[in-house]
């Protein structure tokens, strides 16, 4: 569990670093041709590959970590990958981080560290044998049809009507064939567990079929991926998308793993309130991102300079000094 945590954390250090890396280096063309412009200028840039070269090592930590750690903590500790990239390109480029971006990430850290304490022990699974008696669990054959049934209705028949104005409707195909994709990752890791230990897990037919599924799922979910990105903004596509994929993954690790089977109740809560403090962290970094926040925008007791001005306000007459006057003259009169 320790190890496959680490190489979580590990994983989204390196992922949030390669965006400033990549970024970072294609600022430095200067005036070359861009990507932006269809040019590939920015081969040349030594940045740019370390980037690519961090996004491998996190991507390669990420795949490692399914096989020492539940699926239910490594897929959420993902998040963490967009809190590291906008510390740091507030730090590197210069990005603003507003009052709502700050709060997210705050809220995220919280919500992992939440996670990390209540996180689900799943039942063990230390070979392609046992891997295999899961798969054919009554279960998860029913939870992978349904999948794959409501997968072929978003893309044959929901997809053309209404995949260009439901944000939903291509982030549920990618959220939905990604929970599949995540259980042939967690079965790769575990047979390269088993190679690494000298078994011949090469003839065993599990390990291929599941490389197969796994190329077929990713392939999948880039494509659509792309298109929701291409279709709608990215704040939105982005949330939307870890929360969608992240609870199908927690949904298909339980059935499949039964990693939920034997957790007491507070740990129970403790897990869904982790996520969903998760959720919140992204959504304040993400959605509010271009929103620009000025002191203008507080209340009038926290605007700095307002507060003497109002303060000098309760000091001042209710009534004009010309009608104190005519006022007092009155009551002299009466007098």
């Amino acid at each position: 569990f320790g190890a496959g945590l680490a190489l979580a954390l590990a994983s989204s250090a390196f992922i949030g670093g390669s965006f400033v890396l990549k970024k970072k280096g294609l600022l430095r063309l200067c005036g070359r041709s861009r990507a932006g412009q269809g040019g590939h200028a920015y081969l040349r840039e030594w940045l740019w590959w370390a980037g690519l070269l961090c996004m491998g090592v996190g991507e390669t930590a990420n795949f490692a970590a399914y096989a020492f750690a539940p699926a239910t903590l490594v897929t959420p500790l993902g998040a963490l990958s967009v809190l590291v990239s906008a510390v740091l390109s507030s730090i590197f480029l210069n990005e603003q981080l507003n009052v709502h971006g700050k709060i997210g990430c705050i809220l995220s850290i919280l919500g992992s560290t939440v996670m990390v304490i209540h996180a689900p022990q799943e039942e063990e699974v230390s070979s392609l044998e046992s891997m295999a008696e899961k798969l054919k669990d009554p279960g998860f054959i029913v939870f992978a049809v349904c999948v794959l049934v409501s997968s072929l209705l978003l893309i044959f028949v929901a997809g053309p009507r209404y995949g260009q104005s439901n944000v939903l409707v291509y982030v549920l195909v990618c959220s939905a064939i990604g929970s599949l994709s995540v259980s042939c990752v967690k079965g790769l890791g575990i047979a390269l567990k088993e190679l690494f230990s000298g078994k011949p897990v090469l003839k065993e037919p599990l390990g291929w079929v599941l490389l197969v599924c796994l190329v077929i799922c990713i392939s999948i979910q880039i494509n659509y991926l792309n298109k929701a990105l291409d279709i709608f903004n990215t704040s939105v596509v982005t949330p939307i998308y870890y929360v969608l994929f992240t609870t199908a993954v927690m949904t298909c690790s339980a059935i499949l793993f039964k990693e939920w089977q034997h957790m007491v109740l507070d740990n129970i809560v403790g897990s869904i309130s982790g996520f969903l403090t998760i959720v919140a962290g992204i959504f304040l970094l993400h959605a509010f991102r271009d929103m620009p926040f000025t002191p203008n925008l507080l209340p009038l007791f926290l605007q700095p300079g307002r507060a003497d001005r109002q303060q000098s306000c309760q000091h001042q007459p209710l009534l004009p000094s010309e009608d104190k006057g005519s006022q007092s003259a009155e009551e002299e009169e009466e007098e």
